[in-house]
């Protein structure tokens, strides 16, 4: 994944669904880079609004957009407040992210569970949101999480749940961009020059195993065949074969009932 280009051979409306994305606000942020990579963890996502408030090497930043790696867009994009309260003005929906208990009561939302929120809350009112993310050291201060709504917290190891900047934005975009699109829980690839072999292929492969084996004296006794031969097929059935891993299969066999080309045995 690192270092790869995702979205090569497309254009950005093909990856972006804006609309119902939070803005992503970085409150305080202290390194230009931090802030690049977090542009880019979320355009990785399709998530495009940054809001800054009060960056300590103030902007524009050439190691931001440098870090961000072509997420330009929303380094162009990109606009900065002086406080957290003006950065959350216009916002419907408020989430602050924080690893740490604080002394005020506040929902407690999962990633997941926030980006349900987020995306229900725009289709059902066009609300707009955000989600705020503190500075790298110290995190948000208990004056900009009484702002929010609500508290996102991810349930990683209690024994360490530090995330940098970059990884908390891409939890919490990653999260928001897989509740809208549909993707299988799995999937396979494979070479243009193949394809998933059909029924009728495997029946011939089945049936051509089975001669052979038949024919060595593997198949027996009798009354345990059938089983013998459910067994088979079921294992070749869970391999999910090629039209070319089928043919290959069956030269396989062949080449084993010829033996070696001179003759002779082999160790």
């Amino acid at each position: 994944m690192a270092g790869t280009d995702s979205t090569q051979g497309r254009g950005l409306n093909d990856v972006i669904d804006g609309a119902s994305a939070p803005a992503i606000i970085l409150v305080e942020p202290q390194l230009g880079q931090n802030i690049g990579m977090a542009a880019r963890a979320m355009l990785n996502c399709g998530v495009t609004e940054m809001r800054l408030v009060a960056p300590r090497d103030g902007w524009p930043s050439e190691q931001a957009r440098a870090a961000a790696s072509g997420a330009d867009v929303v380094i162009d994009g990109v606009r900065v407040y002086e406080t957290t309260a003006e950065a959350v003005a216009d916002l419907n929906l408020v989430i602050a992210t924080t690893a740490r208990s604080r002394d005020m009561t506040k929902r407690v939302l999962t990633p997941r569970r926030a980006a349900e929120e987020i995306r229900t809350a725009h289709q059902s009112s066009g609300a707009r949101t955000g989600v705020l993310f503190g500075k790298e050291a110290k995190g948000l201060s208990n004056e900009d999480v009484a702002l929010a709504d609500a508290i996102l917290n991810a349930p990683l190891n209690p024994g360490f749940s530090s995330l940098n900047l970059a990884q908390a934005v891409f939890l919490v975009s990653y999260e928001w961009r897989l509740g809208g699109i549909d993707v299988p829980d799995e999937d396979m690839t494979m070479p243009k020059t193949t394809r998933p072999a059909n029924h009728e292929e495997l029946v011939f492969l089945f049936e051509h195993l089975e001669r052979e084996l038949d024919a060595c004296g593997f198949l027996k006794p009798p009354e345990r065949v059938p089983v013998m031969v459910r067994n088979l097929r079921n294992l070749f059935g869970r391999a999910r074969l090629t039209d070319q891993e089928v043919r290959m299969l069956r030269g396989v066999i062949k080449a084993l009932r010829r033996g070696p080309l001179d003759g002779r045995d082999e160790d």
